[in-house]
């Protein structure tokens, strides 16, 4: 799909249609599912949510546990706002992009046999974050909070850089940064080089004497968000302590790195920040801007207009409008006509 032209920007956008048709819109990320019941013409809307992520397993995302959820929070929606029929679906998925196969093949049959959507488009959360931050314009859209990922379109084609990881990657994310600080206070209490007093005795505020660190954080299966934990009080630190501001500094490079990556050459190319991470503010948002201006001084920085769920309801709108067009990638956004 090319040639893109924008999505709605409000959430629900005028339009033609059946008051009673309507639309499926899902935000599953760590933190839990949200999910919208609305009529493409946006006279009717309604949301729930359910704080339980949806599993993985040795198939990846499971379906069977994300329709589980889904199922109950969608009959109340359509219950609530009257809407007979869900012409289109669009789901928002953490992990689709690495461990999306089964959900690719599962759950866009299960949402027709269950609901009886016509067509379903399947995006990684770092899609929806795009379009929610940007709508369909082209630019990069860094997402960042426990962990990293910047997204780009040129409106031809899906760019990704990081979102790897905690050990393989998410370089200058909340998790990079809690355990750059925590490595400055495990060298100070050692007395090596590069150790930060400051940072040790936070350290040692948080989670008791040192040598008792890693049997804490090793065994925990959220080692990712203990370790971001510790990021504001680096940023707390930076004013004073220059170990803890070359951290954020070395975090802000790394954050330009992976937008420069994605960002297309377009003149009127834009950039947006979302997420979690950049409410720490001045200490880590100062070194940014610089960096972003020198990797990419013909992109505009811009404020992101929404999150992954206005996302999701961009194009679940869109489809439903039967008008939606954006770059298709097998692994970042796959739209399915569904037979009935």
């Amino acid at each position: 799909m090319t040639g893109a032209r924008p999505l709605p920007t409000p959430a629900f956008c005028a339009g033609p249609g059946d008051r009673r048709a309507g639309f499926l819109a899902v935000d599953s990320g760590g933190s839990g599912i949200r999910v919208v019941v609305g009529t493409a013409d946006g006279a009717v809307s309604a949301r729930r949510e359910s704080a339980v992520p949806v599993r993985t397993g040795p198939r990846g995302i499971d379906a069977d546990h994300l329709m589980a959820q889904l199922a109950p929070l969608v009959r109340s929606l359509t219950a609530e706002t009257g809407i007979a029929e869900l012409r289109a679906a669009a789901v928002g998925a953490a992990g689709l992009s690495t461990l999306g196969d089964a959900l690719r093949a599962e759950l866009p049959g299960a949402l027709r046999r269950e609901f009886g959507v016509g067509t379903v488009a399947l995006a990684a959360d770092a899609v929806t974050a795009y379009l929610g931050a940007l709508g369909a314009r082209p630019g990069a859209v860094v997402a960042a909070g426990t962990g990293m990922i910047a997204v780009g379109t040129d409106l031809e084609r899906w760019r990704r850089a990081d979102g790897w990881g905690h050990l393989l990657g998410d370089c200058g994310s909340g998790a990079w940064i809690g355990r750059a600080g925590l490595e400055a206070a495990l060298r100070a209490h050692d007395g090596r080089d590069g150790g930060s007093a400051l940072l040790l005795s936070r350290a040692e505020e948080a989670f008791g004497p040192m040598p008792g660190l890693p049997g804490k954080l090793y065994p925990r299966p959220d080692r990712p968000a203990v370790l971001a934990s510790f990021a504001p009080q680096v940023a707390a630190c930076a004013d004073e302590d220059p170990v803890a501001g070359r951290i954020l500094a070395t975090a802000a490079r790394h954050i330009a790195e992976s937008a420069a990556a994605v960002c297309p050459g377009e003149e009127d190319a834009v950039i947006a920040l979302t997420g979690g991470l950049f409410r720490m503010g001045a200490p880590l948002l100062e070194p940014l801007g610089e960096e972003l201006v020198r990797r990419l001084p013909r992109a505009r920085q811009v404020e992101a207009e929404g999150d992954p769920l206005l996302g999701a309801v961009r194009v679940a709108t869109a489809l439903a409008q039967g008008r939606l067009a954006l770059p298709g990638d097998e692994r970042m956004l796959q739209v399915m006509a569904l037979e009935g």
